[in-house]
């Protein structure tokens, strides 16, 4: 089995790369003056946000293989593997990197709502490709964290960088929001599916053997990640992706409440419910009434 190796600090990583550690706790890199990344898998410790300017390779993550388009920004959370293969980087060979750890954030207002940046679980195929304008916005955040760490640390220095990242990253919030608009034909054909998914799940015997449906199961079969996922359909219909397969789940039990011969609890076991009552409880929530009232008043 092809050993792991673990990414624990910045400085492991500059060494690693070939370049000067000028603070304990984050890098910038320009990848035209670094080493690439010797082949094999790596479990990161820290945030990394990678620029890929030049499309001359592939990275693999998990079983696949994505090819990079120019301007491609990835997102690596604290504990994900990326896969390198032999000769080809996926900060490389020209473009930048960012890598922080997260005792960097620690008691900043970025610390605090990181967990809204949902792109870090996104799949690599799911990267962001950015206009030649966005690159520019994106390029010129990396140089402000530059610049900051050219200087000497002082009582501001992490509140700056800090901030500089959280412009960086509410940057890209905003660019995959253009990338979901400008992907909208793609999107409805990924909702038709997940519809039709929903479908084929309720009319089979999977709710009883395997209950509900969960996001990451709809996710999984569509080959999506489950914040990517997430985030185009809410997007896109303005509900929670959860929300979306409860609204599904009434639709499907409104239908079969009018058969007399089936009582409620047996309705609810086919839809997957491991109670009645839990079934009963987000009836009467999404409709105001419970399934019986609604059989007898309809």
């Amino acid at each position: 089995m092809e050993e792991i190796v673990k990414i624990n600090s910045v400085a492991q990583y500059n060494a690693m790369r070939g370049v000067t550690t000028k603070h304990p706790l984050i890098t910038v890199i320009d990848l035209s003056k670094a080493n690439l990344m010797p082949a094999g898998s790596f479990n990161f410790g820290l945030y990394a946000v990678g620029l890929k300017e030049l499309n001359l390779g592939q990275l693999r993550y998990g079983r696949s293989h994505y090819d990079y388009q120019e301007g491609s920004l990835i997102f690596v959370a604290p504990g994900q593997v990326l896969g390198v293969q032999p000769g080809v980087d996926p900060f490389a060979p020209k473009g930048w990197a960012l890598l922080f750890h997260p005792d960097l954030i620690n008691g900043t207002p970025l610390g605090k709502h990181m967990h809204d940046y949902s792109f870090f679980s996104y799949d690599v195929n799911e990267a962001l490709h950015l206009s030649d304008k966005e690159k520019s916005i994106v390029i010129d955040c990396f140089s402000k964290i530059e610049y900051e760490l050219n200087q000497n640390i002082d009582k501001h220095s992490k509140t700056l960088i800090a901030s500089n990242i959280e412009l960086l990253l509410n940057y890209c919030l905003r660019f995959y929001d253009r990338q979901f608009i400008t992907r909208d034909h793609t999107n409805k054909g990924i909702l038709e599916r997940f519809e039709y998914l929903l479908n084929d799940y309720f009319a089979s015997d999977q709710p009883q053997n395997e209950g509900l449906p969960s996001v990451a199961y709809c996710a999984e079969n569509l080959h999506l990640s489950p914040n990517y996922f997430g985030d185009l359909v809410k997007k896109e219909t303005g509900r929670s992706a959860q929300e979306y397969i409860q609204s599904k789940v009434i639709d499907v039990a409104k239908q079969r409440v009018f058969d007399m011969n089936r009582s409620v609890s047996e309705i609810a076991y086919e839809l997957g419910f491991k109670y009645p009552q839990h079934f009963t409880r987000l009836f009467k929530q999404k409709t105001g009434v419970t399934p019986n009232d609604y059989r007898m008043t309809n």
